[in-house]
């Protein structure tokens, strides 16, 4: 097991340094205030109509980086920061909600597969770590010089729901770049930001973007830990 310690603290280190990275260029561009003067809730309205959306409403959630399109009741829910602020950093993080937006509005098809993957997901991560457990332990306890695996199959069923996690995690890479992209897109497009802010825009998206990278990555480094020990690995 000392191996799946070592991916976890790398992968652990990693998404700090991408976290403490994106937190810093957020407090950065949150002192790069918009010169024409709106709030995150004001550009997110703007980016829905110009978009012919108007069943979407647009709310203010309490915490921090609790900011989310909701599909199910069609709203789009910013932090409270993110929706009364009016800095390069609020703009970035509106639009890109609004991205999933008008994604769910045009039936973007990797959207909609996140979707669809989101019950299997929930019952999979609820699982996972008891069933890999104790297919570690039924291996240990039936291993034969006949059979030096010992019994595998609780742990295929272990790897199998981990996999069904690690899919999710990579589904959602090109759904948060395409919203991004439309975000970044909308806002030159019309101008809302200035060349200035869009700079500020870029780059913080481009940060968060990074975080669902090294999920996917640690996700799919995990995958394999437990796919080498189904395939008789020890360590």
């Amino acid at each position: 097991m000392i191996g799946y310690y070592v991916i976890i603290g790398v992968s652990m280190l990693v998404s700090w340094l991408v976290s403490s990275r994106l937190k810093a260029k957020f407090e950065h561009y949150s002192q790069v205030h918009l010169r024409n003067g709106m709030s995150g809730k004001e550009v997110a309205e703007k980016m829905l109509r110009d978009n012919n959306i108007n069943d979407v409403q647009v709310i203010s959630v309490p915490g921090q980086l609790t900011d989310h399109y909701n599909p199910a009741n069609k709203t789009v829910n910013l932090s409270e920061g993110v929706y009364m602020q009016r800095n390069a950093a609020a703009a970035a993080v509106a639009a890109h909600e609004c991205g999933h937006a008008v994604q769910h509005a045009v039936g973007y098809s990797m959207l909609k597969l996140r979707s669809k993957l989101v019950p299997m997901v929930n019952i999979s991560s609820n699982l996972m770590q008891f069933v890999l457990i104790g297919g570690i332990v039924l291996m240990g306890a039936t291993r034969t010089i006949e059979n030096p695996n010992g019994n595998t199959t609780v742990l295929a069923i272990g790897v199998a729901l981990f996999a069904v996690t690690t899919l999710f995690a990579f589904v959602t890479l090109p759904v948060e770049y395409d919203a991004s992209n439309r975000a970044m897109k909308w806002l030159k497009d019309t101008g809302t930001v200035t060349t200035e802010e869009y700079v500020g825009v870029k780059d913080s998206l481009t940060w968060a973007a990074r975080t669902y990278v090294v999920a996917a990555l640690g996700s799919l480094a995990q995958l394999l830990y437990w796919a080498s020990m189904l395939m008789g690995r020890r360590d």
